[in-house]
């Protein structure tokens, strides 16, 4: 397997290139004899190659960003969803283009999108699962050894059995089994799982695997997390590490709300028809109030209030602030609707352009529920650094039941990582999670705050 390894790169070019070469084969086909031949003016040579380019390049933009090269990496159907969304977007895309063009009326030719359509995903799901099984036949699940120290492994333990495709966790050793004792038994393992042991100790066999070539994962810590995206700076023959330490810059917050205010006039435009719809159907169902107000954090702790469209029953806490469970029976049928697809957040986009909010940021808690977290990690704060965002880096990688202590890394990853193309980046992903139903999980009925049952394992980075 090691062998096999230094060429699973490769593999992953050419299967790559595979799926490129015969998708944009497909629209050649379809754009030489039949969109070509509608359009008021007919193309010379390099004409036909820029518009076959540039399918090729929405298409290759589309794949990197949901996600659809990922065969190994992600699961296979979400492999399948990544490709079937990436064609679905770049050839509706592709379609307006060529109407604007061709000064189509809508729908002429749109027997032959689909067609094209069609016949491209027809060959998405022939090359994900032949690609998944040669994958699976040449990369078997990695045998491994997990390390614990005084914090249970069994939340990381069943996150990684969701992955039984990748990594088989063969064993599980202690710290108290002793330092040559744990290294005899990395040895036998093709990787290692560090878990949330002290810094000194995942140090000490970070190294033994790198000197043994041995692969390692270790979840971060806090200050790893910023150590990962500290500024590197070279003013002598030592390396020094700079932590800025400040959230955003004057002129990243200006191009943030700059972005804040054009991206959410122009959803307030397309989602009007749906808030309207919604609206009358919650009105409808037990005559209680449309919107739901609460107060909220954002920005170096400002308390504001938060719009939601309702999708719990009007008393719905009336004996105190909670997360909403699996299968809550407080949620009523049409929030149950709009919640899988996040519809109930869709208000929002007014608290954005009063600038309360940001398209992109932490999930906005409610003080109470974010004191209980305080309380068990001191470091939730950190995450007020910038506005709370309709959606963001938790939102998209996270989900509504992941641990508060997840959530606050997974936060300040993008603080620290901020740019304005991860912005965009998070939008556009944003839309491929809408529809999946997994996000959108209620917390367990023994997690009264969404807080798992372990030590967060902050005090270890001390």
């Amino acid at each position: 397997m090691e062998k096999r390894e230094k060429y699973k790169h490769l593999l992953m070019f050419l299967a790559s290139t595979l799926i490129m070469a015969i998708q944009i084969g497909v629209f050649a086909y379809m754009w030489y004899h039949h969109f070509e031949k509608n359009m008021l003016r007919h193309y010379w040579h390099r004409g036909n190659y820029v518009i076959i380019a540039q399918y090729a390049l929405l298409l290759f933009l589309f794949y990197k960003l949901y996600g659809g090269f990922k065969v190994g990496y992600l699961r296979v159907f979400e492999v399948l969803y990544s490709q079937i969304l990436s064609v679905l977007c770049v050839n509706f895309i592709t379609y307006l283009q060529l109407a604007l063009i061709g000064h189509w009326k809508f729908g002429r030719n749109i027997n032959y999108l689909l067609q094209m359509t069609g016949i491209n995903l027809i060959v998405v799901v022939i090359w994900v699962f032949f690609m998944r099984w040669v994958y699976a036949r040449l990369y078997p699940p990695r045998q491994m050894l997990m390390i614990y120290g005084k914090y249970s492994p069994r939340d990381l333990e069943k996150k990684i059995g969701t992955r039984e495709d990748k990594y088989n966790i063969c064993e599980e050793i202690h710290l108290s089994a002793g330092e040559e004792a744990i290294k005899a038994k990395i040895l036998q393992y093709h990787a290692v799982l560090l878990g949330d042991i002290p810094a000194h100790e995942r140090n000490l066999f970070l190294k033994f695997c790198f000197e043994n070539n041995i692969r390692c994962y270790s979840v971060p810590k806090i200050s790893d997390i910023m150590l990962m995206h500290a500024d590197h700076i070279h003013l002598f023959d030592t390396s020094l590490l700079l932590f800025r330490n400040r959230g955003l810059t004057a002129e990243q917050q200006f191009v943030k709300r700059l972005m804040d205010i054009v991206f959410s006039l122009f959803g307030l435009v397309l989602a009007s028809p749906f808030m309207l719809v919604i609206a009358i159907l919650v009105k409808a169902y037990d005559g209680g109030p449309v919107f739901y107000r609460q107060p909220r954090l954002t920005k170096d702790g400002k308390v504001f209030d938060v719009l939601k469209f309702r999708s719990m029953r009007v008393d719905s806490e009336k004996k105190g602030a909670r997360l909403a469970m699996k299968n809550d029976d407080r949620v009523t049928p049409v929030g149950k609707v709009i919640r899988n697809i996040h519809f109930d957040e869709l208000p929002q986009i007014f608290n954005i352009l009063k600038g309360d909010m940001s398209l992109v940021g932490p999930r906005p808690e409610r003080p109470e529920i974010a004191a209980q977290y305080k309380r068990e990690i001191p470091e939730f704060d950190y995450r007020l650094k910038v506005k709370a965002g309709l959606t963001g880096f938790a939102q998209v990688y996270g989900k509504y039941n992941t641990t508060p202590y997840d959530k606050l890394k997974l936060d300040l990853t993008y603080i620290e990582t901020y740019s304005f193309v991860l912005d965009i980046k998070l939008l556009f992903l944003t839309f491929k999670i809408l529809f999946q139903k997994e996000n959108t999980e209620g917390v367990e009925q023994w997690q009264v705050t969404a807080a798992t049952k372990e030590k967060t394992g902050k005090e270890e980075e001390k």
